[in-house]
């Protein structure tokens, strides 16, 4: 189990006194008596964070959000307000003396940095050891490209099965249940200024949209919520947050002279990461009813 402070030099700038204090104290009343209770022992500190290490991936789940709802439960005052990222992987390590080393730690550290503050987030090994016996929420965040490391990494975020069961709203429970396989096409944006290529960058997304709708595994969000962001600067987590939808497809076209070019990107909404770019150059053709075809 990997653990650090979120911002800590934000917080050491803007109160360094006040924040080392804080960290003390969180430590010795939250982390430390949790990750004994727990069974685990803390192979070193660095600093802002810790490495720990567990017999059980069981235990160290349990520890890790039991510490990060007492974090939340904290009444800071005036101290600086403390956050953790934890990160979990079961793996091979090599220990010499009191330290240990590895790929099993490496993928933790990594496994950490991915996560929210105050989240605690699995690698695909470690929560293949703790599916089904415990009473905790996972959400599957699909393959992540680690820092050093040479494969990508499957990871999960960990929540309690209460905030999972107490869905808010429709549109929450929409989230939920097309997170792993949902997308939705944006408007694509007219680069030329003619207001007859207007026409033909909402045909283009409609034939996607069509298309893309013939894969059954595929849910796809409908064009009359998808062009309600028709003209408009969209932030990309926003928009899939409203849209219950894990990726989002934007393009433009653009015409120059007798050529028409088409961009499209997908974007994974939680993160705003570009998986996938494509350009297309294609020859227009014009009739007495329609400029571009």
């Amino acid at each position: 189990m990997a653990a650090d402070v979120a911002g800590y030099s934000r917080l050491m700038g803007a109160d360094e006194v006040g924040t080392l204090e804080a960290l003390k104290s969180v430590r010795r009343e939250i982390v430390d008596p949790a990750i004994a209770n727990h069974n685990g022992r803390i192979v070193k500190t660095t600093g802002d964070g810790l490495l720990a290490e567990f017999a059980s991936a069981v235990d160290a789940v349990t520890c890790a959000m039991a510490v990060q709802d007492r974090m939340a439960r904290c009444e800071g005052g005036a101290a600086p307000k403390i956050m953790f990222r934890i990160g979990i992987n079961v793996g091979d390590i090599i220990i010499e003396d009191e330290d240990i080393f590895g790929d099993g730690v490496n993928i933790a550290t990594r496994v950490e940095n991915e996560c929210q503050p105050g989240g605690v987030c699995l690698s695909d090994d470690a929560f293949r050891q703790v599916r089904g016996k415990t009473a905790f929420a996972f959400d599957d965040l699909g393959e992540k490209s680690l820092k050093n490391i040479d494969r990508p990494v499957r990871l999960y975020a960990v929540r309690s099965a209460s905030s999972s069961a107490a869905i808010a709203s429709p549109q929450a429970a929409l989230v939920a249940i097309t997170d792993r396989s949902s997308i939705a096409v944006l408007p694509f944006q007219n680069m030329s200024g003619d207001p007859e290529q207007e026409y033909f960058a909402d045909g283009m997304v409609e034939d996607i949209i069509t298309a893309l709708s013939r894969f059954k595994s595929l849910f796809v969000i409908a064009r009359n919520s998808s062009f309600t962001y028709k003209g408009k600067a969209v932030d990309i987590k926003q928009v899939g947050n409203e849209l219950g939808v894990r990726y989002l497809l934007e393009g433009s076209v653009r015409k120059s002279g007798g050529r028409v070019r088409i961009t499209g990107q997908l974007i994974e909404a939680a993160t705003g990461a570009h998986l996938w770019l494509t350009r297309s150059t294609v020859r227009s053709t014009t009739c007495s009813s329609c400029r571009t075809r």
